[in-house]
């Protein structure tokens, strides 16, 4: 793989794609230092519409991660420019809270596109009730479904529904949409989970997920093999400021070919279901020409289910970064192999401490979106998810320093 220098504390904004094989990318996009939003987002905006246009590319998965109060102007500058490129900007995104460290603005956007030509066939948009909410592709025969901003009502979040009522919802449209698109949730791999005030009732939304899979029939105990997606669970609020809302991805096996998908477990961590949190530390789709590997939301916790170094970020950093490392070298990747990752801290001021302890490690040039955001316990200071591909015709390109 190819690295080049990138410094966080020189450039205002950074920009990195990774090519996966000849038929998708990772793009992400990270505001380093307090910018003006519309002026990152036209920015970043710019460079993402070239390449989309110059590796002809179409987006399939987009997160934008910013303040709610600034929201409007971000995703009106996004419509703008994707439109002046010849982009529809009609694709469905997830704008995600996610507030950068200095407090309002734009944190960054990864996004996920393939190939409009090669492997990649029928690229299509999914609706609900005529509204775009998620992307299908055919790869090698399979089908691979993206839905974004799933939520339990589609209108409003003016509802006399309980948080929990809503988030049952959610399960339930989700597999909805995705029966009429030739498939159910048994064949979701990953999720990205986001609640509002997250701490006020996680455990409450883990009794309707377990419930939920285990009516799905996906839960430990009713099948040989574990099917629970890999997930991250996080504070998050979305723009019409429902409780909880996900995307996910689906793959359902072609009938002439079929990909291989591996539930992955941890040494250094308990299965997350032991501790009633329905989902697997890690997913690998295995492809002809490249695999995806798909972690979960990772955190300081150890093989025993309990939360580590209570108010000691470095120790609970470290941690991480060592329980990602050991997930991921199961299959002969390391942490420089990272694609896409999302990194969460609870604290604002610890998003320096990341930077300096990945910079410890050879990641200065480390492609994530830093946000804060509240960890699924209050005791927990910091969570990493990641995406990696790996195997045979992956390429590397890196722009810094964008201005």
């Amino acid at each position: 793989m190819h690295k080049s220098e990138i410094c966080y504390h020189k450039s205002t904004m950074n920009l990195t794609i990774k090519e996966a094989g000849s038929h998708q990318a990772y793009i992400v996009a990270s505001v380093k230092h307090p910018t003006n939003p519309d002026i990152a987002a036209e920015s970043l905006y710019s460079r993402i519409a070239q390449m989309l246009k110059e590796r002809e590319l179409k987006i399939v998965h987009e997160r934008i991660f910013g303040s709610l109060g600034k929201a409007s102007q971000i995703v009106t500058t996004r419509a703008e420019i994707l439109c002046s490129q010849g982009i529809s900007p009609e694709s469905p995104f997830s704008y995600i809270q996610g507030n950068p460290p200095w407090g309002e603005g734009l944190a960054g956007i990864i996004i996920r596109a393939v190939s409009s030509s090669g492997r990649v066939k029928d690229v299509w948009t999914i609706t609900d009730n005529s509204v775009p909410c998620g992307k299908g592709w055919q790869l090698n025969g399979s089908k691979y479904l993206i839905l974004q901003n799933t939520q339990g009502e589609a209108d409003s979040a003016d509802s006399t529904q309980t948080r929990t009522a809503r988030a049952q919802h959610m399960f339930e449209r989700a597999n909805r949409i995705l029966s009429q698109q030739g498939a159910s949730y048994k064949n979701v791999v990953r999720t990205w989970i986001y609640l509002s005030d997250i701490l006020e009732w996680y455990d409450e939304f883990n009794e309707v997920r377990n419930r939920t899979y285990r009516d799905f029939g996906i839960m430990p105990g009713q099948n040989s093999h574990l099917l629970l997606p890999a997930s991250t669970g996080i504070q998050g609020t979305v723009l019409n400021k429902a409780p909880v809302a996900m995307d996910l991805l689906a793959v359902v096996p072609g009938e002439d070919s079929q990909p291989m998908i591996q539930r992955m477990s941890s040494t250094r961590q308990i299965e997350a279901y032991h501790y009633y949190s329905a989902f697997s530390r890690g997913l690998l789709i295995i492809e002809p020409e490249v695999s995806e590997l798909q972690v979960s939301g990772t955190a300081a916790i150890n093989e025993e289910g309990k939360s580590l170094y209570p108010d000691d970020i470095r120790g609970q950093i470290d941690y991480t970064f060592n329980a990602v490392d050991a997930l991921i070298r199961l299959e002969n990747v390391s942490l420089e192999d990272i694609c896409a990752a999302t990194v969460f801290v609870k604290r604002p001021e610890d998003i320096r401490i990341f930077q300096e302890m990945a910079g410890s490690r050879g990641l200065e040039d480390f492609p994530c979106v830093c946000v804060v955001a509240d960890i699924c316990r209050k005791e927990l200071l910091f969570e990493i998810d990641a995406e990696i591909v790996i195997k045979k015709g992956f390429q590397d390109s890196r722009i810094q320093g964008v201005k």
